[in-house]
């Protein structure tokens, strides 16, 4: 999209667009902000994670964020700095509600000591989550094997961590992130035999490649239609992620229909917290991110 007309749709300026949502209807979701969405600001030095809270209220009128652990990979243990992001984010008015985490090992490994690693690398972010008064963090269950091994050994995984965060009353939940996790029936059936309420998923709108190709990672070589995935992944959702990449002159998502997708969402019974996760590179961190949350705003007062 051209800057300029990006520019106007985030500012509001084209009729009908981002202010919708100021015509007093209530949207069925709440809005976060996902810090990966700012990764390059942040790699960059631009930003720190400390900060960001003050940056998603006052750049983007968001309240509600959540980390990626990446950013503060060496504090998970430090109270000192946890105390001071909580302040930062009570300061600003700003809700923590969960922490990604990256990075620790597999909850899917199909080797026990390996799994059984992973999940007790997961401790120390789910005592941080409840130290930052989140409610959830997000984890991955990939594993290398067959399908049906790396299920077996996500379901022990995702359990045995589950049972652990429920006594501080952190729920653990899955992102469709790759591989398998990245089959809507895989994933909800791991989800059915865990069976814990604490456990859950985070439909991510955009991360439904089963397969890249190894020479360029971006080539998708096979994909789970996501719109199919999204709605095996729902009934087991404790957060959304609204992931978007570039937009037309309409200020619409290209490569994922938003209507569609939210009416996805919305028919699921789903009435929490829609994360913004803006990953595009042909507009800036800032301008997508904006954007995205007018096409939310928009959209979900169309079908609220």
């Amino acid at each position: 999209m051209k800057k300029a007309g990006l520019a106007a749709l985030s500012a509001g300026l084209i009729p009908g667009f981002a202010c919708q949502n100021n015509n007093g209807k209530k949207l069925f979701f709440e809005i976060s902000l996902a810090e990966w969405s700012l990764h390059r600001t942040l790699r960059e030095g631009k930003l720190d994670n400390l900060d960001f809270a003050a940056t998603a209220k006052n750049e983007f009128g968001i309240d509600i964020i959540e980390y990626v652990n990446q950013f503060f990979k060496d504090k998970a243990e430090d109270t000192n700095y946890l105390k001071e992001l909580l302040q930062r984010s009570k300061d600003n008015g700003v809700r923590n509600h969960l922490i990604m985490i990256d990075g620790e090992g597999g909850l899917g490994d199909t080797d026990e000591a390996a799994r059984t690693q992973a999940i007790e690398n997961h401790y120390k972010w789910v005592e941080a989550a409840k130290y930052l008064e989140c409610a959830t963090i997000r984890v991955n269950a990939y594993g290398v094997g067959s399908a049906e091994d790396v299920a077996v050994a996500a379901v022990d995984g995702l359990g045995r961590l589950g049972e652990f965060a429920s006594k501080v009353g952190i729920n653990v939940i899955v992102e469709n992130h790759g591989g398998y996790s990245s089959n809507g029936t895989w994933l909800s059936n791991v989800m059915k035999q865990v069976n814990l309420p604490n456990v859950g998923t985070l439909p991510d709108f955009g991360n439904f490649c089963i397969q890249r190709d190894p020479n360029d990672w971006k080539i998708c070589v096979e994909e789970y239609d996501r719109y199919q995935g999204t709605k095996e992944l729902m009934p087991f959702a404790k957060g959304v992620s609204a992931k978007s990449y570039d937009f037309d002159a309409n200020g619409d998502v290209v490569e994922t229909d938003y209507r569609r997708m939210l009416q996805v969402v919305k028919d699921s019974g789903f009435r929490g917290i829609i994360g913004i996760e803006f990953e595009g590179d042909s507009v800036s961190e800032y301008e997508g991110i904006k954007a995205t949350k007018a096409a939310l705003e928009r959209i979900g007062a169309e079908i609220s």
